[in-house]
């Protein structure tokens, strides 16, 4: 559904192409804490399975980041498939890294969707060339670590309101 102010339907302004950069995509994954993150993970090649995600990121990546983190920490991850498979659950049990169970569809609920936003945002301001993956993957590992810290913060501590705008909604849409 597109919403469009009366009169400007077919206006030159209004009107954005995009490409989906087609022959291939790029997946990003990193770790974001208060006043901390991880590097950003590129993922090169095919898709991610669950052994990938253990052995790429969770175990030198992830582990190190949340024992640096301390004790006061709780992992969340955005329930994609990979995430939820045995192996990783038992990898996260044996490593004793407490977890926190999201809903299903509720990336409203995770901040790491509002900071992928934001570095988002920021690559669209770019420009860069259509179709050359390499270019995006290094403005990506560029843009990341220049994100604002007190930003990501912000994004973590309005979880308490974000839940309570899904709960008062009983779970349909909240303004976030």
């Amino acid at each position: 559904m597109i919403w469009r102010e009366q009169g400007t339907r077919y206006r030159a302004p209004k009107i954005v192409e995009r490409d989906n950069y087609r022959g291939g995509g790029l997946l990003v994954l990193a770790g974001i804490a208060t006043n901390g993150r991880t590097d950003l993970y590129v993922f090169a090649g095919c898709s991610v399975t669950a052994v990938r995600y253990r052995d790429e990121v969770l175990h030198p990546l992830a582990r190190a980041f949340i024992a640096a983190m301390g004790t006061d920490v709780i992992f969340m991850d955005d329930n994609a498939r990979p995430h939820r498979a045995r192996l990783v659950r038992s990898y996260l049990e044996r490593e004793t890294i407490p977890q926190m169970v999201s809903p299903a569809r509720s990336p409203d609920l995770n901040p790491i969707e509002h900071v992928w936003d934001m570095l988002g945002r920021r690559i669209a301001g770019h420009n860069l060339p259509l179709g050359i993956l390499h270019e995006l993957q290094q403005d990506l590992l560029h843009e990341w670590p220049l994100l604002p810290q007190q930003a990501i913060n912000d994004t973590i501590a309005s979880m308490p309101r974000r839940c309570q705008a899904c709960i008062s909604a009983r779970g349909y849409h909240t303004r976030y």
